[in-house]
């Protein structure tokens, strides 16, 4: 039966309230996320029970619906009965008390500007990265099709590759404005500032060029390809804005208040909070870089944690900074050692721990539901449908989790692999990630993939269930045929 998109939209919508109580709605690769007014107001245990739903937590402010890979179709939906608009405010009611924002609060409101802002990128991010990975497949790394000289190999691995990713702060400004309220053109522009020509130009002298600001001395710097800068830079943009919306006359806003809010924004961007993102980037890129070349025990048994408890990250809606981190060193860097190639061991252990119980299940309907679960997950990218239907109700199981996801992700560490994609796949298509490293780089990544997924799949098998609940499931089956 095919799933009723507008039918979870509707259901979702009347249990958190109505849409008089949604702030804003927008979703990432398998959750609806809401912002409420009023939190009290949403009936979590019920949205559990919705038909297409397989979760519902608050994390921080925010309430995440766990739906999968039709969440896009399901936000749509969402938003077309609401009226709300993603990423955006609706109009409040003026005369309702202002709830104060606690210190306890502000972490939440922070992990949902970023990743509300990072989101509405992922395709962007996708693209991008498989442009440079056609390249490569046809290029001399594989298939030697076309040599590095070959305008067609320097068109897709450079030129459209340098499209997405130099251009970021851009693309950046616009998502993250939207994401706060703010007007998502001034969020361009403020983006166009950290990578215009000229500044670009002074910061590639040799030595490094100065530009001047209303007058004041500053090193230029190049922030093409970074996140951080813009991403300090727009929440001062939007109460910058809605100073001057205030306080300027109607007839002169749409005029002066763009004006005069650039003429501040600009001068605390570029002498104040660009270099101190860029300075933050540099600080995250050195420890996370820098752990990763220390190498030895230090760096297995991050990647062992990570390989281990990442799926629990995901579940509590913690994996946002550290995807973050390790997004922000890819677009940098160009790669990732260790933090994205752990968690697709993970990734891969929870398919071999939906495999594992498919092979020890008798209950037909359990049984079933366990193999669809491998299928969502390997096919759609979506593991949460094995996590809630088999990790988080059958506890035993987990281990096979961790074990499978720890020993994959060491033994891709010693054997070298690098991941190369700061938005790919989470599918079998995920291989995608890894081709720009070459034919070793794959065929290392599959195995680390593999092991996790065969260990993970045997722990599960002679460990994942007592007796008793073994025993539970074939007393339904048996009751079922009898009732049959």
């Amino acid at each position: 039966m095919a799933i009723d998109n507008r039918q979870i939209a509707e259901n979702v919508l009347e249990l958190v309230g109505g849409a008089a109580n949604v702030t804003t709605a927008t979703n990432c690769m398998t959750r609806l996320r809401l912002t409420l007014k009023d939190n009290n107001l949403a009936d979590i245990e019920k949205i559990k029970k919705v038909k297409g739903v397989l979760g519902a937590q608050f994390a921080g402010t925010q309430l995440q619906v766990i739906i999968g890979q039709n969440v896009p179709k399901v936000l749509d939906e969402f938003v077309a009965i609401s009226g709300v608009t993603r990423g955006a405010a609706v109009d409040e009611n003026l005369d309702a008390p202002k709830e104060k924002i606690t210190l306890k609060q502000i972490p939440g409101i922070i992990l949902d500007y970023l990743s509300g802002s990072m989101t509405q990128l992922i395709p962007l991010l996708m693209a991008g990265g498989l442009f440079r990975t056609f390249a490569v497949i046809l290029g001399p790394q594989l298939l030697n099709v076309i040599s590095e000289t070959d305008p067609t190999y320097t068109f897709f691995y450079t030129t459209l590759y340098e499209a997405t990713f130099y251009f970021l702060p851009i693309y950046l400004g616009y998502a993250a404005a939207k994401k706060i309220g703010a007007s998502p053109v001034l969020g361009m522009l403020t983006g166009g500032l950290m990578i215009a020509p000229s500044i670009v130009s002074a910061a590639s002298a040799d030595p490094t060029g100065i530009v001047s600001v209303y007058g004041i001395q500053i090193t230029a710097a190049n922030y093409s390809q970074t996140v951080l800068p813009i991403i300090l830079t727009i929440p001062v943009l939007y109460f910058v804005e809605k100073f001057f919306k205030k306080i300027m006359p109607d007839t002169l806003s749409t005029v002066f208040t763009p004006f005069c809010t650039m003429i501040v924004v600009v001068p605390i961007a570029l002498i104040i909070l660009a270099p101190i993102g860029g300075e933050l980037g540099n600080l995250v890129a050195n420890a996370l870089f820098g752990l990763a070349d220390l190498g030895g025990i230090g760096i297995f048994v991050v990647m062992a944690v990570l390989g281990a408890f990442w799926q629990l990250f995901v579940v509590a809606g913690m994996h946002m900074p550290v995807i973050m981190i390790a997004q922000v060193q890819i677009i940098a860097a160009g790669y990732d050692p260790f933090v994205f190639v752990s968690t697709n061991c993970a990734m891969t252990a929870v398919w071999g721990c939906a495999f594992g119980a498919f092979l020890r299940m008798k209950n037909k309907d359990e049984k079933g539901l366990a193999l669809g679960y491998v299928i969502s997950a390997i096919a759609g990218g979506v593991t949460e449908p094995a996590l809630f239907g088999i990790l988080m109700r059958f506890r035993r199981t987990m281990l096979g989790m961790f074990i499978g996801g720890a020993i994959g992700a060491v033994l891709s560490g010693i054997l070298g692999v690098t991941y190369y994609m700061a938005g790919g796949s989470s599918n079998f298509m995920v291989i995608l990630n890894y081709l720009q490293g070459g034919q070793w780089n794959v065929i290392a990544a599959v195995i680390g993939m593999a092991v996790s997924f065969v260990v993970a799949a045997i722990v599960v098998f002679l460990t994942g269930f007592t007796k008793e609940e073994l025993a539970e499931m074939e007393d339904e089956d048996e009751a079922e045929l009898i009732g049959a």
